[in-house]
């Protein structure tokens, strides 16, 4: 019977020290291993698995951050080119990169995983670049989205 529970225990702490080797390859460790371990899946599976995990992650915070900027449009009318142009970028991230990045990983080809989840940075970065005459009201979200691409990225080079 203790056999049985060591046994069971083997997979599960493999499986922990893919997270970890695999987290320790990209910019932000904590955020690595905070996002996949939060989601069951992470356990039995492979690089290509987590790196779709934290793709999943991008997305969910990408269309967190799109449902504030419709708020604000609302709230803040002087931001409205500002946020115009985010709504624009996050539109990219989410028809586009995200959908790019989930195809090229579950068809093996992650290069193309890689170039979504580098414009979907680039994008979160360039939302942020929009508010240079006020604070932005984005700077938490839009930094988010840019670390968790960051991270995904990462993930994703180690399949390259």
């Amino acid at each position: 019977m203790l056999l049985m529970f060591h046994l069971h225990g083997i997979p599960q702490e493999k499986d922990q020290n893919l997270i970890e080797t695999t987290c320790k390859n990209t910019p932000n460790y904590q955020l690595c291993i905070s996002t996949l371990r939060a989601n069951p899946g992470s356990i039995n599976t492979d690089v290509a698995g987590l790196g779709l995990i934290m793709v999943d992650a991008v997305k969910a915070k990408a269309k967190e951050t799109r449902n504030a900027i419709e708020k604000l449009k609302g709230s803040r009318p002087e931001l409205g080119n500002a946020l115009n142009e985010c709504t624009k970028g996050y539109n990219a991230i989410l028809e586009a990169d995200v959908p790019e990045a989930v195809e090229a990983l579950t068809k093996g080809n992650p290069k193309f995983a890689e170039n979504g989840m580098a414009d979907s940075s680039v994008e979160a970065v360039l939302c942020e670049d929009r508010f240079k005459q006020v604070t932005s009201p984005l700077t938490v979200l839009n930094n988010a989205v840019r670390d968790l691409s960051d991270v995904a990225r990462a993930i994703i080079r180690n399949l390259l």
